[in-house]
């Protein structure tokens, strides 16, 4: 696994013990989806407080934990990611608006749907090239 620098580390280990096993087993999907793609190194930093993965030609995405609780996969608002992610999981999924996938506290991840979603927005800007 990927060494994770000390602020992402405590900002994953202030979070929920359940919120926090969702948002690790998503960061761990991040890096997977990033080897199969041509997203280029990832990078893992704190942005807003949260963990943030960042690739050259990407759109930022971050793990947290809304204020409703369970745990999330945030992505910039002012793409058409979380949209187009509803449209292709047929609704399927809780969204919050154009910015996050929301998860329960210990909900079971389906890795085949999101990582669709993971290589779309580390890849996003390559696009419009």
């Amino acid at each position: 696994m990927t060494p994770m620098p000390d602020d992402v580390r405590a900002a994953f280990d202030a979070a929920p013990a359940g919120a926090r096993r969702g948002i690790l087993h998503l960061r761990g999907l991040i890096f997977a989806v990033a080897e199969t793609t041509s997203a280029g190194p990832v990078t893992e930093a704190l942005r807003w407080g949260q963990p943030a993965y960042l690739a050259p030609h990407g759109s930022t995405l971050r793990l947290g934990t809304p204020a409703t609780g369970g745990f999330a996969l945030y992505a910039h608002c002012r793409t058409s990611l979380i949209s187009d992610f509803r449209a292709m999981t047929g609704g399927r999924f809780e969204t919050e608006g154009n910015r996050a996938v929301l998860f329960a506290q210990d909900a079971d991840i389906d890795n085949d749907a999101l990582a669709p979603l993971i290589a779309r927005a580390l890849t996003w800007h390559r696009r419009a090239a």
